[in-house]
């Protein structure tokens, strides 16, 4: 007969001699004034993985989930199945963008610290992430990033000066101050506003990718988040539904290895993969070393032909490492190791690809200091012509009223009371 209890027949006893129950805290392998050691990585061989077919089913290709698709081996040579073969002419346009992405960042790294905004964030480390993506996917698929992808604006050649403006919140900015800094939006571009709410941009792109299936159209949609951000509920609700309806979506996740600061284990990276959690879904799932730009270009057009061919979503999990702070407002010597950006075994992205140019023949030490002098100059003329329509530290630059505007095609009544009420208070207070 059952012990309605639960106690075993021990009157409440059970358990009394087993050792107490603990909770497991997440570590970092190294904290400031520690040396760093990423010796625990598994870092397979350039031309180790397989690459399945595109149609593949997602139980098929699990192991993917676990591996680490490459392409640079050590000797700077593009080696292994997932060799895009890419002509000379797109391998510099590659490394033309990911220069002018971290010459960009430079540039308003140091407005930020001059007081022309209140905000930035660097993607130095992470570049071949969005450049690399936005060249394997059509000009008109639609791109849901976080904030730190800033490069896929920057290689659909969107305007420097456009970007800037928006950074400054001034007269030229189309945002009217209404957006962070940074949270760019460019309809045009196939660039869906950023949110400064974590992985609200996961749903929303499954979303358009489904409308996008049901009109019978051949556009695909393609999301980014962070490795923390894969703890939101957003992220689960959006693969529930790509995998259940197929939704012709690349779902990436950014693994830096760093939220602000806390690193990757808080978000379950010592358990496994962010790519593994795709298999539990049912959705194909690739893990590529993010520093590697082949290697991402290779796979994302992997899993942009996949989403055309109707067989479903896919999750790509970029290892790479975030060399910078997490935005102008921390300080990562506070709870990582300094020496961590320089340790990191995968590299340098831009310093990868110049390598590998340069053993084919097609580049050399002297034309890449050029195009670096450039772009720097290019970036520092946009920024003169931004500074022109005004800078944060400069006060308003929208009217007031306009904070009621674009919100209803026509301003209902009580919209347009309450903004005569803001305006006869500014009013009254002199201002």
């Amino acid at each position: 007969m059952s012990d309605p209890t639960g106690s075993g027949g021990m009157d409440g006893q059970a358990g009394r001699n087993l050792p107490p129950l603990r909770l497991h805290v997440p570590e970092p392998p190294a904290r400031p004034g520690e040396s760093a050691d990423f010796t625990h990585f598994d870092i397979p061989a350039a031309d180790a993985a397989p690459r399945p077919d595109e149609a593949a089913q997602p139980g098929d290709m699990r192991d993917m989930a676990y591996g680490l698709i490459r392409v640079l081996n050590e000797e700077d040579a593009a080696v292994g199945a997932w060799n895009p073969r890419l002509p000379p002419e797109t391998l510099l346009r590659m490394l033309r963008y990911m220069a002018l992405t971290r010459a960009f960042d430079a540039r308003m790294f140091r407005a930020q610290r001059q007081g022309k905004t209140s905000f930035y964030m660097k993607s130095t480390g992470e570049e071949a992430v969005s450049i690399g993506a936005a060249l394997a996917l059509s000009r008109d698929d639609m791109c849901f990033p976080s904030y730190r992808q800033q490069g896929i604006l920057l290689a659909r050649d969107w305007p420097l000066v456009d970007m800037m403006n928006q950074i400054y919140s001034n007269t030229g900015d189309r945002l009217k101050g209404r957006q962070l800094p940074i949270m760019y939006s460019a309809r045009e571009a196939g660039f869906f506003s950023i949110s400064g709410n974590l992985t609200t941009q996961y749903p929303q792109a499954v979303g358009w990718a489904m409308a996008s299936a049901a009109r019978g159209d051949t556009r695909i949609a393609a999301t980014w988040c962070g490795e923390g951000s894969t703890a939101e509920g957003d992220f689960h609700s959006a693969c529930t539904f790509a995998s259940v309806y197929r939704a012709p979506v690349i779902m990436n996740v950014v693994n830096n290895q760093w939220a602000i600061s806390s690193f990757s284990g808080f978000a379950g990276a010592e358990a496994t993969t962010f790519a593994a959690r795709a298999v539990g879904y049912g959705i194909a799932g690739l893990r590529v070393d993010g520093n590697d730009i082949l290697a991402v270009y290779a796979a994302t057009r992997w899993a942009a032909d996949r989403a055309r061919s109707n067989a479903g979503p896919t999750l790509i999990e970029h290892f790479t490492y975030r060399v910078e702070g997490h935005s102008t407002s921390d300080d990562p010597t506070a709870y990582r190791s300094a020496e961590e950006g320089s340790l990191w075994p995968l590299g340098d992205p831009i310093a990868r690809l110049k390598a590998h140019c340069i053993t084919l023949g097609i580049w050399d030490e002297d034309r890449h200091a050029a195009m670096d002098k450039e772009l720097a100059e290019l970036v520092r003329d946009a920024a003169r012509e931004a500074e022109k329509n005004g800078i944060l530290g400069h006060g308003l630059h929208h009217p007031m009223e306009s904070m009621f505007e674009d919100v209803f095609e026509e301003m209902p009544r009580h919209l347009h009371e309450q903004q005569q009420q803001m305006l006869d208070e500014w009013k009254a207070a002199g201002l």
